[in-house]
């Protein structure tokens, strides 16, 4: 895994506040991807499994991790997380929401948990031929926070293909604009969990956004979800 500390923070910082999210090229290796695949039919990881299907959420299935997380997971999370929180800050304060998160993970999550928000949102994701994920954002209570990052465990073109990343900017009072992006194994995606702010003429006004998947033609297409806020259940 390469030193979150060494990574161009300022050239993602900047993304995400243009774009609403910000690549990061090989951050996992390829072992370290496969581990993770592997141990997905290992049950003892998991809280939850959902059949996408049966929700209408698309097609193929993912589960919860439950706490403790993987080492690895946990170092992502709690690296990650103290990067962000100032961007995230920053778009509280433009729009004049009246949130602010700390500075380190844990004090984070404990406001989580004070919400009754105890349960890991951690997930990993397996599509077959024909999987796909509907648009949707990531909201599993009254405190979220409002950027997640997705890390894409298969490579496109060679385990897969189509399966493309999808985000949708909704402006208001125009249409919708679609991004599509093609990660490669070991890539990490920032982005945005909900919305990002705009500055227009008038000052900053707020972009809804969503996420999914396009359809997988042929493969296995495996990716692993970190959501920093904990969910109700």
């Amino acid at each position: 895994m390469k030193d979150i500390e060494t990574l161009d923070w300022q050239h993602v910082t900047e993304n995400l506040h243009t774009k609403g999210y910000g690549l990061i090229e090989q951050v996992l290796s390829t072992a370290e991807c496969d581990q993770l695949i592997a141990s997905y039919n290992e049950s003892a990881h998991y809280r939850k499994t959902i059949a996408m299907e049966r929700y209408r959420f698309g097609l193929g299935e993912y589960k919860y991790f439950q706490y403790p997380l993987p080492d690895i997971i946990q170092h992502l999370r709690e690296s990650f997380y103290p990067k962000l929180a100032p961007v995230a800050n920053k778009w509280m304060q433009v729009l004049n929401i009246n949130q602010h998160y700390p500075a380190a993970f844990q004090e984070f999550q404990t406001q989580c948990h004070e919400k009754q928000q105890t349960k890991p949102t951690v997930l990993i994701l397996k599509y077959g031929e024909g999987g796909h994920n509907t648009l949707h954002q990531d909201l599993y209570g009254d405190l979220f926070f409002p950027i997640q990052l997705v890390i894409f465990l298969s490579e496109p073109g060679k385990d897969y293909e189509g399966g493309e990343f999808v985000l949708t900017q909704q402006t208001p009072r125009a249409q919708s604009k679609a991004i599509v992006l093609n990660p490669k194994k070991g890539d990490i995606l920032l982005f945005t969990t909900n919305f990002k702010p705009v500055k227009g003429t008038k000052g900053y006004y707020r972009v809804n956004m969503k996420h999914g998947v396009s359809e997988v033609r042929s493969g296995s297409r495996y990716t692993l979800g970190i959501i920093f806020h904990d969910a109700l259940s």
